[in-house]
């Protein structure tokens, strides 16, 4: 432990694990976070999130919490709004923030209304006319669960029993009858994210993935996607994506740090898809290798994460 951050952070709290359907991810993001910290000489305390969080953290005695969980419980306002009535300082978006970049559905309404770039979509049901909705969305569409992270639940549809299928495949990653399931124009790509940290724009990153699409497999495991950091575009197109990305990231109230990925349309155009207010921190995860890019090493960004949550 080093005198100097034990000052700077006090005892930290690293929160990992949970209980949510990105825990495996968690779990890595977690383990690299806490070498990190480990490095830095910082007092860190590993919790693997159960359900008695709230009567556990008091017995900690923490000055602050760096937040490595990913998903519901963790990175849907519901953590935070408890670390605040706790009173505890912690890493990334706030409470309102972070709910709204978790509800994909919602985050593409205040998009649509900001006149912010993001696709068409249809809110799918039971009741939905799969044929109507195909034709109406260009006649291939992306499913998704509207608050589920890592492309889990997502799916191709291209006829009207696929789509259907999708949407009850995607609608059984939660058991809730309040699940929300949409479907988006199938857009050519290529697909970009960018790293925002303590507002500063890092390089963009281009994602090549060999799969279908970038699923849970070639995002976390795959040997095979690529990712070109830089991105290869003009100075141009790279200045209006970041620009973009900044826009959409503070539009939902985001702070601290967190990702924004994109896609391009068949004209060429960005479109927003999502925000990310806990990004992975994993061997294959795009923050690190932004911040490589942008010069600063693992260490050097976990620290700065946490910094910014003084």
């Amino acid at each position: 432990m080093s005198k100097l951050m034990v000052e700077k952070f006090g005892r930290v709290g690293l929160l990992y694990g949970g209980t949510s359907s990105e825990r495996e991810v968690s779990l890595m993001s977690g383990a690299a976070i806490h070498q990190a910290l480990q490095n830095l000489g910082v007092d860190v305390v590993v919790i693997d999130v159960g359900e008695n969080l709230l009567q556990e953290l008091p017995s900690y005695q923490l000055d602050r919490v760096f937040i490595a969980l990913h998903g519901e419980g963790g990175e849907d306002g519901t953590l935070q709004g408890a670390l605040e009535y706790l009173n505890l300082p912690y890493t990334g978006s706030g409470v309102l923030a972070s709910a709204l970049a978790m509800d994909k559905l919602r985050c593409k309404q205040m998009w649509q209304g900001m006149g912010l770039p993001t696709t068409d979509f249809s809110l799918l049901d039971s009741d939905s006319d799969w044929a109507a909705i195909l034709e109406r969305l260009g006649g291939a569409v992306m499913v998704k669960p509207a608050c589920e992270g890592s492309s889990i639940g997502m799916s191709r549809a291209q006829t009207a029993e696929e789509l259907e299928k999708a949407w009850r495949d995607a609608a059984a990653t939660d058991s809730s009858e309040q699940i929300a399931v949409i479907a988006e124009p199938l857009l050519p790509g290529p697909e970009y994210t960018v790293a925002i940290l303590d507002g500063q724009l890092l390089p963009s990153i281009r994602i090549e993935s060999n799969a279908e699409f970038y699923d849970y497999q070639a995002k976390y495991f795959s040997d095979q996607t690529q990712y070109l950091c830089p991105s290869e575009l003009s100075e141009q197109r790279e200045q209006e994506l970041q620009q973009l990305c900044l826009q959409a990231f503070d539009s939902v109230g985001c702070r601290g740090w967190g990702r924004v990925d994109v896609m391009v349309d068949a004209q060429g155009q960005y479109q927003l898809l999502e925000v990310n207010t806990v990004p992975g921190m994993t061997s294959h995860s795009l923050v690190p290798m932004a911040a490589k890019a942008a010069g600063l090493s693992f260490d050097q960004l976990v620290e700065k994460v946490l910094e910014v949550s003084l």
